[in-house]
């Protein structure tokens, strides 16, 4: 689904199945690097040398540095009027994510509830995989969203 940036999205305006489509972001080696040695200071996310020893075969992302870019590409990507309000998240990451790589993000809609207690909203279970240019999944995610209704008319 294309969505343009002045569009804002309620929990009414959603359905079962429906994709928003992101952008593409490039992995930036330096602001790779950057959040490595802030957040998570491991040989294989610092040093290319000791990372072409690891699994990973080379200088990688750290997983968190992954879920951060994917939460910028949701931001971009699925406009809730409200903003995206996490409720829990289960995540993976199946494929390293590498310096200068293509990340995109699909994201659905896997369920709908609306609140029986707070009609004014509801819980949204939205799946998201971001890919990489080869078209490999680097995270999976299935999260819940808390998404307003459209307010009625003042």
């Amino acid at each position: 689904m294309t969505v343009h940036s002045w569009e804002k999205l309620y929990l009414d305006d959603l359905h079962q199945g429906q994709v928003f489509e992101s952008d593409t972001l490039r992995v930036d080696r330096h602001a790779m690097l950057a959040f490595a040695q802030q957040f998570d200071p491991q040989p294989f996310h610092l040093d290319p040398d000791a990372a072409s020893l690891s699994l990973f075969g080379g200088l990688a992302a750290s997983g968190w540095n992954t879920a951060a870019l994917t939460m910028k590409l949701l931001v971009g990507s699925v406009p809730l009027a409200d903003g995206i309000i996490g409720l829990g998240i289960e995540l993976s990451w199946p494929t390293p994510t590498y310096p200068d790589d293509e990340l995109r993000l699909t994201t659905t809609v896997q369920a709908i509830d609306p609140s029986a207690s707070k009609p004014d909203r509801g819980v949204v279970t939205v799946l998201m995989e971001t890919r990489n240019q080869n078209d490999k999944v680097v995270q999976r995610a299935t999260g819940k969203l808390l998404v307003f209704r459209t307010p009625p008319p003042d």
